[in-house]
């Protein structure tokens, strides 16, 4: 069957009701597109789990705020659709902004929870209110089962879980584990603002974070020196400039003096003018 393309909210709520009415599970996965192998891995594991499978490519704006990079976000649609045919997606949501917030809209999913208030919520104070928005939307829309997110956007996943769950919408929500590259780097639409040399120097995420993992497997429990080790780490790369390394018990992202429960280690770091965020999970899956 040849994937779909809508670009209506309208027209594709009504194909995703077909879906449902021949009694198929629906899997959604969100995306801003610039896809790469990262995102695959989302389609793949939506594709082993439902019958249907759904991507949107919509560069949300409400999740960007002012000075952003909101406008110059890569954009290739085509070179997207390709990539996703191959997958054997079955369907894209490819909406205009103008299509999912008309003129006179007014209405935001805001959690105001401990979920949305540290790490990237700290920095970024409209961001999860645009993320709790489109992501209810695009769950109404295309009428999920199960939606799936990567574990990069780690904080994301657990704000997602948790308006989910406080607001009983009907959608299982699945986090797939990090995609790297073969340096270690996680893979990222971001990637692509770097240089050569950049990108080089940014594998220093994924090592400050392996030395950290290596000492918690050995024993280490204290939440301090966890952070400590990866900020060493972190140091001895000179175009790494450090926004925040932190240690926060997962899902909840509390702050915990000792890892005694799964817990996720997340840092932002700047890399020339390109923000990077990476993260591991401790002390098992989540």
């Amino acid at each position: 069957m040849k994937m779909k393309v809508f670009t209506t909210p309208d027209a594709m709520q009504a194909w995703a009701a077909e879906q449902k009415k021949a009694g198929r599970t629906i899997g959604l996965c969100p995306t801003m597109g610039a896809l790469h192998e990262g995102h695959m891995t989302l389609m793949r594991a939506a594709r082993k789990a439902c019958d249907v499978v759904i991507a949107s490519v919509f560069v949300n704006p409400t999740q960007f705020a002012p000075g952003e990079d909101y406008e110059k976000y890569p954009r290739q649609f085509e070179q997207d659709c390709e990539k996703l045919e191959k997958e054997g997606v079955d369907a894209v949501f490819h909406p205009e902004p103008a299509a999912m917030y008309p003129k006179g809209f007014g209405t935001y999913v805001t959690p105001d929870c401990n979920e949305t208030k540290v790490l990237e919520g700290a920095r970024r104070p409209i961001h999860f209110r645009g993320v709790a928005t489109v992501v209810t939307k695009l769950m109404n829309i295309t009428r999920a089962d199960r939606a799936f997110f990567g574990q990069k956007d780690a904080q994301q996943v657990a704000v997602v879980r948790r308006f989910t769950a406080d607001l009983n919408l009907p959608v299982e929500i699945t986090m797939v584990p990090i995609c790297r590259e073969e340096s270690g780097l996680a893979r990222s639409s971001r990637n692509a603002y770097m240089k050569a040399e950049e990108k080089q120097a940014a594998t220093v995420l994924s090592r400050s974070l392996r030395r950290a993992k290596a000492a918690f497997d050995a024993g280490e429990r204290s939440a301090k020196k966890l952070v400590e080790i990866a900020q060493e780490e972190l140091r001895k790369e000179p175009m790494a400039r450090v926004d925040y390394v932190a240690l926060r018990t997962f899902p909840a992202l509390q702050e915990a003096d000792e890892v005694l429960e799964p817990s996720l280690l997340a840092l932002a770091v700047y890399i020339g003018k390109t923000r990077l965020i990476d993260n591991v999970i401790l002390g098992g899956k989540a």
